[in-house]
């Protein structure tokens, strides 16, 4: 970088001047704006223009123009609008997406001229003061100036999740995050020097989910990226070795390959996703990865932490419960509001008890160990003495009357803390605790979380909770707002090592006391049940379960830490907006496994012909503008309109099944067909103008049958669809029949014969596929 302001010159106390931020700035001595979530413009047009099928539609549109036929290129223009098609909806949805990215982003609070402010991550500069809070993730490398305590979980650049403790002077490095206390430090490195961006994004990120989908796609084009290139220049010297002349020679080949190309599969993917993507972006739901909408379509198990989800994470102070003859109400009030204040956590508990109980002993502690998800306490040398408060299992020994107290007043729903007075305070722990109060908090569940829960039981997931809170409280709340089996609960913090988490999970639907460890544990056990798992969080202790999750959920009031690793962000932090993404990934990919084998059938019999007619002497069935109308009303039409239509049960993967029941018996159909009117013309004396009418005819009839069985079940909406297509295909062969090269079948003789052959199309169609099935079931019972 360039040579900026110097280190040593700056204000630890009031940051830096605006004239000393100006001067970063000019000199580059700045961090860099966060990795977009979407592709640049430029990317997107070139990686929707530049790709091997278009590369292939070109060369052979080239070939076409060769001939003469320039008719026959209605295949380049309709590949031209396809293309445009995926990048303005691509374009669309990046605008979209990059907005709600903008509003999921938290900026860093500085101090500059003595102020502390925002701004945004890429401001920040060489020798800023940073303010950081608990659950905020460290945008830059830096030194600790001033600090009570804070623990850092180093994990995303490590692997490892201790805490580790930092305290004044102690280096801090960027990608960590805060799990416990408030710091202010001064940024030492920033932008391409900083720890994280030399690492690249990747240090922090966690790894792309896997998507069944994409990856089956992308497996079908490298195979037929193999297969295409070869086959048509096999069948292009066959033809010339068989006497055809070379402009039919090229047409026939032309009309094999673009057969072969499912480039309206691949389109249609993308398209969906993209169209997904702006959909919920207006819904106010960040989709940070396309391939995330297809994960959640597969979800059959949804893991809550209960605050700010089911409840609204605003937590309201109820009363104490004093447990000691040596405090008064006002004494114990008086030691609540002191050590609140001086701990000064900002947890929702602490807010709580922060804004109930005001300090009325200002004091300045040097022994202050602030709240962590895995201790469950926090505590403070206060005028008063050295006292915790926290979890009562996890801070004390309890007789049985104080055990009955805090099992009563968590199965009322209450939160259960314990104010003790101890001894030898440190971050270590503490001895000799003292049993002062017991503190009520009570939760707000959301208005609409009962709902919300028993519209994903009837989509087919599991509901299950796994907090850091008492097991009875939250089965409790669990209870109330109907989840099933919320009475099955268990004490996470009651267990041993080793733990069976496969038998947890098997067995109980509420998880308390759960450590962040535990919760990603928990995770682990559902995946290894082959079960699909969502877990929506908000808070630091939520990280781990976020990253093993197949989709991790996160609210956009929640650290950013989470946000910076969660799969999706709701925008709102409304639990409500689950439904709309549980439901959109369900209608993408429950409509993309019924239609995508509609393309397939084209591709099928297009490699099939290619390699029959390889050796017969004879001209291939088809002419490039012929396939036009079957790709255009049997296919590509109908299946875009069919992609957006409701489709909310759980997910089937027809994908492969579809390619059994529809792809090869209607593939094979084609080809028999083709094969039989070839025969029948020879015997009748018809004419290759007439043969390959007929070949057109009954090819689209099947593909017309097969839309009909990838439409199932049969609304109003796909019924008019499916006689819109059958009309506009018959149009074809009775006005538009010389543009597309296709006789007349008004003609009474050929009217006939397609007359007889339509008539025997669904049942040797449906002889094929049994046959088809039934090969498929031998096969698979061996």
């Amino acid at each position: 970088m360039n040579n900026g302001i110097n280190l040593k010159d700056v204000d630890l106390k009031n940051g830096l001047t605006d004239e000393q931020v100006q001067k970063q700035l000019e000199t580059g001595n700045k961090n860099i704006p966060p990795k977009s979530l979407t592709r640049s413009n430029k990317q997107i047009f070139s990686d929707n223009i530049f790709t091997l099928f278009n590369m292939i539609n070109v060369l052979l549109a080239a070939l076409v123009i060769f001939t003469g036929s320039y008719k026959n290129l209605v295949f380049i223009v309709i590949a031209i609008v396809n293309t445009s098609i995926g990048i303005f909806q691509e374009i669309r949805s990046k605008r979209q997406v990059d907005k709600m990215a903008l509003l999921s982003q938290t900026n860093v609070k500085v101090i500059r001229n003595g102020v502390k402010q925002t701004v945004q991550p890429e401001d920040v500069v060489l020798g800023d003061l940073i303010v950081l809070d608990r659950g905020d993730q460290v945008s830059v490398d830096g030194k600790v100036i001033t600090t009570k305590g804070i623990g850092v979980d180093e994990s995303q650049i490590t692997g490892e999740s201790n805490i580790i403790s930092k305290h004044n002077d102690d280096e801090i490095t960027s990608g960590s995050f805060l799990v416990s206390g408030e710091a202010v430090i001064l940024a030492t490195k920033v932008g391409k020097e900083a720890f994280v961006n030399y690492l690249t994004n990747e240090a922090r990120m966690t790894e792309s989910k896997n998507s069944v989908l994409i990856n089956l796609l992308k497996k079908i084009i490298k195979t037929l990226t193999i297969i295409i290139i070869p086959v048509g220049i096999i069948l292009f010297i066959s033809r010339l070795l068989h006497g055809l002349n070379i402009n039919e020679s090229i047409l026939g080949t032309v009309a094999a390959m673009t057969g072969m190309i499912p480039e309206g599969l691949v389109l249609l993917t993308s398209v969906t996703l993209a169209v997904s993507a702006y959909t919920l972006a207006k819904k106010r739901v960040l989709v940070r990865e396309l391939s995330s909408i297809e994960t959640l379509a597969r979800v059959d198990t949804i893991c809550l932490d209960k605050t700010g989800t089911i409840t609204t994470g605003n937590l309201k102070f109820e009363k104490t419960l004093p447990q000691s003859k040596q405090y008064d109400n006002n004494q114990i009030n008086e030691i609540i509001g002191d050590l609140s204040h001086i701990v000064d956590d900002k947890n929702e508990t602490a807010t709580a008890l922060k804004n109930q109980f005001s300090s009325k002993n200002p004091f300045k502690s040097d022994l202050i160990v602030p709240f962590s998800s895995a201790k469950k306490w926090s505590g403070a040398q206060i005028k008063q003495g050295q006292f915790v408060l926290g979890a009562p299992q996890f801070i004390l020994k309890m007789n049985e009357s104080q055990k009955n107290i805090v099992q009563e007043n968590a199965e009322k729903g209450n939160r259960v803390l314990a104010l003790v007075k101890v001894n030898d305070l440190s971050e270590d722990g503490f001895s000799n605790p003292e049993l002062i109060s017991f503190i009520l908090i009570s939760d707000e569940i959301r208005e609409n979380a009962a709902d919300t829960l028993a519209y994903f039981t009837n989509l087919g997931a599991r509901i299950r909770i796994i907090s850091g809170d008492d097991p009875m409280t939250v089965s409790n709340i669990g209870m109330q707002v109907g989840i099933e089996d919320a009475d099955k609960y268990i004490d996470m913090s009651s267990l041993k090592d080793p733990i069976d988490y496969q038998a947890l999970t098997r067995n109980y639907v509420i998880f308390g006391r759960v450590t962040p460890t535990q919760k990603q544990n928990l995770m682990k056990a559902y995946q290894q049940d082959d079960h699909t798992v969502a877990m929506t969080g908000d808070g630091v202790n939520d990280l781990l379960a976020l990253k093993q999750a197949d989709c991790g959920i996160a609210m956009a009031s929640g650290s950013e830490s989470v946000k910076s690793i969660a799969d999706v962000v709701l925008i709102d932090s409304n639990f409500a907006s689950m439904i709309d993404v549980l439901k959109e990934g369900r209608r993408v990919i429950n409509n993309i496994d019924s239609i995508s084998s509609l393309y397939l059938i084209k591709t099928m019999y297009s490699i099939m012909l290619a390699v029959i007619f390889v050796f017969v002497a004879k001209n291939y069935p088809f002419q490039p503008i012929q396939l036009t109308p079957i790709n255009a009303f049997m296919v590509g039409m109908p299946t875009f309109l069919l992609a957006l239509q409701p489709s909310y049960e759980i997910i089937k993967n027809r994908f492969v099944k579809n390619i059994y029941a529809i792809s090869i018996p209607a593939s094979l159909t084609v080809v028999v067909y083709i094969l039989g009117i070839g025969i029948l013309g020879h015997f009748l004396q018809l004419s290759n103008h007439e043969i390959s009418s007929l070949n057109v005819l009954m090819t689209g009839a099947i593909s017309w049958i097969s839309l009909i069985n990838a439409s199932a079940p049969i609304t109003r909406f796909k019924m008019g669809l499916i006689v819109f297509s059958a009309g506009a295909f018959v149009s074809v062969f009775t006005i538009f029949n010389n543009f597309f090269s296709l006789a007349s079948l008004i003609d009474l003789r050929l009217g006939l014969i397609a007359i007889i052959l339509l008539a025997s199309v669904v049942f040797v169609y449906k002889i094929i596929q049994k046959f088809i099935l039934g090969t498929k079931e031998v096969i698979d019972s061996k």
